[in-house]
């Protein structure tokens, strides 16, 4: 188990930034005058949302057309975590998939071939309401998507393999089309059709149809689609936003005719000089709030893109760009003032990475100087953030690869509290429904804690051996929770 060394960092921590314009939808406080109202007449109705993501819908589901989790962290911002209720106590175990046996494949990664089973990080199950039933939708290391029956574990459509394994959480459709979206390791982003017998692949985008890329042809992320457009981040280096065009043909089966509108090296000359390394890939999934997209790599680059203008045909632009000095592969999380709640991990230990720290709150609104709050974890090296934090009433929740479980205030950064689970290695991300938190480690236990009162130590409720190497973040809907283990297989807990 690794030690940590918790420092908080206030502010004054400049960015290496070249100098860039601020973006028009930048967050601003608002203010009231405080004078008494001037009539009795109600209030103007407040104007529609029209950008690409409503601050107001943070920790809030994907949309109102498909009830569920639909994609890593549930919307956007990457805030929203599931539906309760959930096991307050001793849960029941209902089903695991598949019943003997493991989903095991072997891969090649930097040379160097091995056998993976199960599912890791980020791996969360979409869960969702379709024709009546739940169904628990994941890629896993057999190398295909499985579609289950969330009451029984069984097959509702049959498996759909690809050429290799699959790390990152399958999105579905938010708008009601019967389509799947997801990467895998055999080079291909996938565009999944769900109204026939089988899945059917409708069409898929090649990593090296972009130039130039870096790194490998992995897809680890969890793309977003918004208004018919998917934002997407490879392990090519690059950002990928891609024009759908769904639609339907004459029989009534779902069609996209997609293009490639934009795309963008994640790195640029000047991440290369300070980092002195070409393993700047974009393994986290893209986060957008109002007009923004935001995205980091494992050079450490945090980036936001102005798309305001994509619709219209206006080519983005980046507004925001600071370096952590770090791997940085956990997804960025966003609150509803805008602030990005940021994990990076201690692998080099340079001297950015050290004055920076692994656990920061941002400030996209002054580029020149971001650094709101940042706290530290630089003990034995691995150490840092695998897991996206959660944010939770005041606090916001990081765990780090040495098996620390930490809730730090919001406003300051000051650690509230702390706890320690076993197993060397916590990479998943934490989930908090209903004031609960689930937490799983790398021995094999799922823990479930009370964290309702922010300011007090949590208390724990249950915990539940499960076995095999828990990296895979749980997803939590109507009563039951869905997770899997490096063991081999998908698990579902129950309240009853």
């Amino acid at each position: 188990m690794l030690a940590a060394a918790l420092v908080l960092v206030l502010g004054g921590i400049a960015t290496t930034a070249y100098a860039l314009r601020k973006t028009a939808s930048e967050r601003t406080a608002a203010s009231a005058s405080g004078a008494p109202a001037a009539s009795t007449s109600p209030s103007p109705a407040k104007p529609a949302f029209t950008g690409w993501s409503d601050p107001e819908l943070v920790g809030k589901p994907y949309g109102t057309k498909v009830q569920g989790l639909l994609t890593f962290r549930g919307n956007p911002t990457r805030t929203y975590y599931g539906q309760g209720p959930v096991p307050r106590s001793m849960p029941v175990h209902k089903w695991q998939f598949p019943k003997t046996g493991g989903l095991c494949r072997m891969s090649e990664d930097k040379g160097k071939t091995t056998q993976w089973c199960g599912n890791g990080w980020t791996g969360q199950p979409a869960v969702f309401e379709k024709d009546g039933r739940t169904w628990v939708v994941f890629g896993a290391y057999d190398g295909a998507i499985h579609f289950l029956d969330a009451a029984t574990g069984d097959r509702i459509l049959p498996d759909f393999p690809t050429g290799d394994i699959i790390k990152g959480t399958v999105t579905m459709d938010p708008d009601g089309f019967p389509l799947l979206y997801s990467g895998s390791r055999d080079n291909y982003y996938r565009v999944i059709a769900l109204d026939r017998d089988k899945p059917t692949e409708l069409w898929k985008l090649s990593a090296n149809a972009v130039s130039p890329v870096m790194w490998n042809d992995d897809w680890d992320g969890s793309g977003l689609i918004i208004d018919d457009y998917l934002f997407e981040g490879g392990e090519n280096s690059q950002f990928h936003i891609v024009k759908l065009n769904r639609g339907y043909d004459a029989n009534g089966k779902v069609t996209v005719n997609p293009k490639l509108v934009f795309n963008t090296p994640g790195w640029d000359a000047q991440l290369l000089k300070d980092f002195g390394d070409s393993n700047v890939s974009i393994e986290n999934s893209v986060a957008i709030y109002k007009d923004t997209v935001y995205f980091a790599n494992s050079g450490g680059l945090v980036q936001g893109w102005d798309i305001s203008g994509l619709k219209a045909g206006k080519t983005p632009t980046r507004v925001f760009r600071f370096w952590t000095g770090d791997d940085t592969d956990a997804t960025i999380v966003i609150d509803e003032a805008g602030f990005l709640y940021v994990g990076s991990e201690y692998e080099k230990g340079n001297a950015r990475s050290k004055q920076v720290g692994q656990m920061m709150k941002l400030d996209p609104s002054k580029p020149d100087n971001p650094v709101v709050w940042a706290v530290k974890d630089q003990g034995t090296k691995p150490a840092g953030i695998w897991g996206t934090p959660a944010l939770f009433k005041d606090i916001a929740i990081f765990d780090t690869t040495g098996g620390d479980v930490m809730g730090l205030d919001r406003a300051t950064g000051a650690v509230r509290w702390k706890f320690h689970v076993p197993g060397n290695e916590t990479w998943q991300s934490p989930v908090v429904v209903d004031d609960t938190l689930f937490i799983g480690d790398c021995s094999g236990i799922m823990h479930a804690y009370d964290v309702k009162d922010t300011n007090a130590q949590p208390k724990l409720l249950w915990e539940l051996k499960i076995g095999g190497c828990i990296e895979s973040t749980p997803a939590v809907w109507k009563g039951a929770m869905y997770f899997g283990t490096r063991a081999g297989a998908i698990h579902s807990l129950s309240v009853s």
